[in-house]
């Protein structure tokens, strides 16, 4: 059954990565349908002016039907007014991109579009996709922790001036967004150009989910190697650098598949214990869960202590019965994270509730 929720994508990225680059990209390509579009101001988001066909205070036109508003109060107001609008017959679009300030924590974007009453019924997160700069990227993410940040929640990581470094250097900086995010996608773009065909429909939380998709966004997508990579055997491995830069150590991620069903109350344990004890650290926890004793898993996702509902996988292969969960958090290290996983894969509570209580309260 079709979701009627207008799907939300999130595009961040630091100042200067490209993110409006690639936005008029995506507006200049008729395939995409009609988007609305929310920045913060219009004259912050630099957008093509050969796109826009009229403008007002509130709403920019575009040739291609799109629509751009700036925010108008909070986040939530602008929304609820784009909706209204299109309820009304005033404005046409079939879903929308957030585009953020390049200091702009993707977080409490996340959460509004679940704890607003209006919006969880009306919107849906469609992705996080984030830009980052080739050519500025790795300073970048040694000096501003926000870069980090919005490399570690991404569904989608787009390298941007992929044409102004050579080959050497971007290898290293996708191996070091890696390293802060294992579980996203990265793919090129010049100038945002080939973007469109990549960019929606990237969460797993969503009903109808393919079954490809649900696992690449819970552990990451399969990458075969290139058989017809480097055949001429001159392009060196990027080098792996000894020395981890500060704010990536800040961030770690976690991720687990178990072969067989959890019992419920070990996973409710552990996920309740896990948020109470360190929420506010936590950027996202992502997952396909099978409980015992139920036939259908379902999807799940969260950002800090705001879970949006659960979403059962109906056509799933009966011939898959793991679960997958992934957790990216800050100031919280790898194998700490991993060993509250690890407390999933016991499968019970030993001696009590206690034992499990002072383990995780660890991390």
């Amino acid at each position: 059954m079709k979701d009627p929720r207008v799907p939300v994508t999130l595009l961040t990225g630091f100042l200067g990565a490209g993110k409006t680059t690639l936005l008029n990209a995506v507006l200049a390509d008729a395939s995409a349908g009609r988007i609305a579009v929310i920045v913060n101001e219009f004259g912050e988001a630099g957008l093509d002016h050969d796109l826009i066909e009229t403008a007002g205070e509130e709403i920019v036109l575009m040739r291609s039907g799109c629509l751009c508003c700036s925010v108008r109060g909070d986040l939530s107001r602008t929304i609820l007014s784009l909706l209204q609008r299109r309820e009304a017959g005033e404005v046409s679009f079939e879903r929308v991109v957030i585009e953020t300030t390049g200091l702009a924590d993707p977080g409490p974007i996340l959460q509004t579009l679940v704890v607003d009453p209006f919006l969880a019924r009306s919107t849906r997160m469609d992705g996080v996709v984030t830009v980052a700069d080739a050519a500025n990227g790795p300073a970048t993410l040694t000096a501003q922790f926000e870069a980090v940040s919005q490399a570690a929640m991404a569904d989608l990581i787009v390298v941007s001036k992929t044409d102004f470094v050579p080959p050497l250097k971007i290898r290293a900086f996708e191996a070091r967004l890696r390293t802060i995010n294992p579980n996203a996608r990265i793919i090129h773009a010049i100038r945002g150009k080939g973007v469109v065909d990549h960019i929606w429909s990237l969460s797993g939380l969503r009903r109808g989910v393919a079954h490809a998709d649900a696992v690449a966004w819970t552990t990451g997508p399969a990458a075969p190697p290139d058989p017809l990579a480097n055949l001429s055997g001159l392009v060196k491995p990027a080098p792996v650098s000894s020395q981890v830069p500060l704010h990536d150590t800040r961030i770690g991620s976690a991720s687990i598949i178990l072969d067989d069903p959890v019992p419920e109350e070990v996973f409710d344990f552990w996920l309740d214990t896990l948020i109470a004890l360190r929420g506010s650290d936590i950027l996202r926890v992502k997952g396909i869960v099978f409980l015992e004793d139920i036939e259908t898993p379902f999807v799940f996702h969260g950002v800090q202590q705001i879970f949006e509902p659960p979403v059962p996988l109906e056509d799933w292969p009966h011939d898959d019965t793991r679960s997958r969960i992934v957790v990216i958090a800050r100031d919280i290290s790898r194998p700490e994270l991993q060993r509250s996983l690890d407390l999933l894969r016991a499968r019970q509570l030993p001696g009590g509730v206690d034992p499990i209580l002072n383990e995780v309260s660890r991390i």
